[in-house]
């Protein structure tokens, strides 16, 4: 097929088919406690201060700092118990000079107090407390407002919640978030040899796998999977379905028929889809050398190959940073990742861009990483590897001890 002459650099492509979608993600709103690992859609603002009064972060007596100035274990400073903090209660009296009133941490603190000494570097001695070292003024304690103030954003757009920012918003009383909806992924498997994972598979049969591995990743990366099943190599019902996906969806994958082969179907049913239509038929880059990327109907599709570990990395290639798109993420792709040293030589092929499955191995100098030399088709090639290797289109291979980026298969 002619659009194989020309390879586009796998950059390239991304940022062709990037341009051509949306950054605004649809918003939604969910509760706090199903927020977890959501995009936030807005800023989140703090109506309040945080804390909301000046605490003691130890146990100890709150105290005036110059009242403990000189105080040693050989010559102790003496004040007088005025009495004690009840937790979840306000202090009810004033600290006078002189004295110390016993707090515990996370109290709040009483009128006039400065510092806390830890209750460690203390003493009660017939109504009086023995203070064996000094304390400066703001030790030991958190003035209100200190964590947050009112009307600071406390999360930006475009983060991830992680339980850290859960437990934070729900300090502030803030029980609803504004998020992006997932979006939808179709995902259709097509090929007369595929057969489903729970079935036995005759001769010259395989199990579907990218249905699965994919959807994983789209889960992982927070979209929403939606199945659309195994179709035969005929144009019609790939094309029916597509169609209904497109329809559904907001974004669409097939896997397998994006070979050169006489029996490729999904660029035949992709054009069929509406404009832009197909922007890049061939990435320059292996595994995965023949990925479809197009936009139809203002949705981002995707033809994987039908090999799986080409499938899983060309998907986490484009695929990933679509949805990230989507939910209002900066893309990562395999922008993110470790320097190890390249265990051993690597060979490559000028003129493509290569990625290599490799182990990550923690020595005594340093993190090295060991490539995994197997045919692009074996499928735990990937699983047994914690990261790949990119490899230059320009070079012909990477030399042992070179420092090297991996990008984490995680």
């Amino acid at each position: 097929m002619p659009e194989f002459l020309q390879l586009t650099p796998p950059d390239k492509a991304l940022d062709r088919l990037l341009e051509h979608l949306s950054t605004q993600p649809v918003v939604e709103h969910v509760a706090l406690v199903d927020a977890l690992d959501r995009v936030t859609a807005q800023p989140v603002m703090s109506a309040i201060a945080l804390p909301p009064f000046p605490r003691s972060t130890v146990d100890g007596y709150a105290v005036r700092a110059k009242d403990t100035h000189g105080a040693s274990e050989s010559l102790p400073a003496y004040l007088k118990l005025a009495g004690e903090v009840p937790m979840g209660t306000q202090a009810p009296f004033e600290l006078e000079a002189g004295c110390a009133i016993l707090i515990h941490t996370g109290g709040m603190l009483p009128t006039h107090t400065d510092a806390v000494v830890m209750l460690e570097y203390t003493q009660q001695v017939a109504g009086l407390v023995e203070i064996l070292r000094p304390v400066a003024v703001g030790e030991n304690i958190i003035q209100a407002g200190e964590d947050v103030q009112p009307g600071e954003v406390v999360i930006p757009a475009g983060r991830r919640l992680r339980p850290q920012e859960i437990g934070g918003l729900a300090a502030l009383g803030i029980t609803e978030v504004a998020v992006a909806v997932k979006p939808r992924v179709g995902i259709l498997s097509s090929g007369d040899e595929i057969v489903p994972a729970m079935v036995e598979p005759g001769p010259g049969q395989v199990r579907d796998v990218n249905s699965y591995s994919l959807s994983a990743l789209v889960q992982q990366t927070g979209g929403e999977v939606v199945r659309y099943g195994i179709f035969p190599d005929e144009l019609r019902p790939l094309l029916q379905a597509a169609q209904r996906a497109i329809r559904e969806c907001d974004i669409v994958v097939f896997t397998a028929g994006s070979s050169a082969s006489a029996r490729d179907l999904t660029s035949q049913v992709i054009r069929q889809l509406g404009e832009p239509g197909i922007l890049v038929h061939g990435v320059g880059v292996r595994p995965g050398k023949p990925t479809i990327l197009a936009v139809c109907q203002g949705k981002a599709v995707i033809g994987l190959p039908g090999n799986p570990v080409s499938a899983l990395v060309i998907a986490r290639m484009f695929l990933k940073p679509v949805i990230e798109r989507s939910l209002g993420l900066s893309p990562t792709g395999y922008r993110s990742g470790v320097y190890a040293r390249l265990a051993v030589n690597l060979p490559s092929q000028a003129g493509r861009e290569d990625w290599v499955p490799v182990r990550l191995i923690l020595t005594a100098d340093g993190l090295k990483a060991e490539p995994i030399f197997s045919k692009s088709n074996l499928i735990f090639s990937l699983v047994r590897g914690d990261g790949l290797v990119r490899v230059s289109p320009d070079a012909t291979g990477l030399t042992a001890n070179e420092l090297v980026w991996v990008f984490p298969l995680d």
